[in-house]
């Protein structure tokens, strides 16, 4: 696979805002799922489904940012309060390896006592001690670690993918619109900041994934409005890996939900198919739909399960558990839905079939 940062190629015709939102608001969702699944099957007509083995270890759960959506972080004076030692980390990175996995995603809340030699220490014991892929650190996070220190962004990334960074998870997008982070995240980085900082990375050589979490006050055209954004940013840098979108998880939380069921969740999911042309892979989030649901998606235009989450905090915190107990389930689930079940790295090259 060639992973040399450049724009993707797209249709010299493409969908524009306007017909997205009324295709989103008007289209019968079958016929959304069909237009989305003749997309996938354009991208990826060797009928694979992939998946990746890791572990998603969150380094502290301490956080400034409070966001009202969120019912993992604490306060430092809480009791269960805690930041995670480098042998606690070893230990939960060894586990994963021994269940074949590849990667390890690294995240945690924005801690003002953690110093930035926390986490370049970090980085480098990891890849001196495990053969391992880190996908870390979000743009919330390395705008933190920025600001906190007094360097730019781009210093940040480049100081951290030097410890050992290998790529950055999308998390802090939410809905990429001020409106509604201002209601929802008001501490966190804006919309124009969490694209800048992906920007960067992508300048630096560094993939990423990014991300989508509906569900809590945005319209149809600020979730359009999202998608047009990640598109734009794609268009001009060619880093985006792979797009999840995912539903808000409500219990323990300061939002009450919109009632965002399985119906909508596969909208938005082919939507955004037929909108991100220029993005490779599109994530089932089984994690907050279900195994079942997320089975589903891949007629909706995904063709990745994402991961089987050998550990996941953030949402369980918020009263949602789904589990995948080991990549067994996985590919019954995968070969269930008609499709070849494929392990694969964070670059989608293919560990192995099954």
């Amino acid at each position: 696979m060639n992973n040399t940062l450049t724009a993707a190629s797209y249709p010299s015709s493409r969908i524009n805002k306007e017909q997205a939102v009324n295709l989103f608001r008007k289209k019968n969702i079958l016929e959304l799922g069909r237009m989305a699944g003749e997309i996938r099957k354009d991208k990826h007509p060797q009928n694979i489904v992939t998946f990746i083995i890791d572990r998603n270890i969150n380094y502290t759960n301490i956080c400034t940012s409070k966001c009202k959506f969120c019912a993992f972080y604490k306060e430092p004076q809480d009791k269960d309060a805690y930041v995670l030692n480098d042998n606690d980390i070893f230990k939960k990175i060894r586990e994963t390896v021994d269940l074949g996995g590849t990667q390890i995603l690294l995240q945690g809340g924005l801690n003002p006592d953690i110093g930035f030699d926390y986490y370049l220490n970090l980085l480098s014991a990891i890849k001196e001690k495990f053969n391992i892929h880190i996908h870390a650190f979000s743009p919330p996070e390395i705008f933190y670690l920025a600001d906190a220190n007094s360097i730019t962004v781009k210093e940040t990334i480049l100081l951290l993918k030097d410890a050992g960074l290998g790529s950055i998870p999308g998390g802090g997008g939410e809905i990429l619109v001020d409106r509604v982070r201002k209601k929802i995240s008001p501490n966190k980085i804006g919309a124009g900041i969490w694209l800048k900082v992906m920007e960067e990375a992508h300048s630096a050589g560094l993939h990423s994934s990014a991300t989508m979490m509906f569900g809590t006050i945005e319209t149809d055209e600020e979730i359009i409005e999202h998608l047009f954004k990640l598109r734009d940013l794609q268009d001009k840098t060619g880093g985006f890996r792979a797009f999840i979108p995912w539903s808000f998880q409500s219990k323990h939380t300061k939002l009450n939900p919109k009632g965002v069921y399985g119906y909508y969740y596969l909208k938005v999911l082919a939507i955004s198919r037929i909108v991100l042309d220029n993005f490779d892979n599109i994530q089932s989030s089984w994690v907050t739909q279900g195994i079942k649901m997320g089975q589903a998606a891949l007629s909706f235009g995904a063709n990745d399960m994402g991961s089987t989450m050998i550990e996941e905090n953030v949402v369980k915190a918020a009263g949602t558990q789904n589990v995948m107990a080991d990549e067994k389930i996985m590919v019954k689930l995968i070969k269930d839905a008609g499709f070849i079940p494929a392990q694969r790295f964070n670059n989608y090259d293919i560990v192995k079939f099954y």
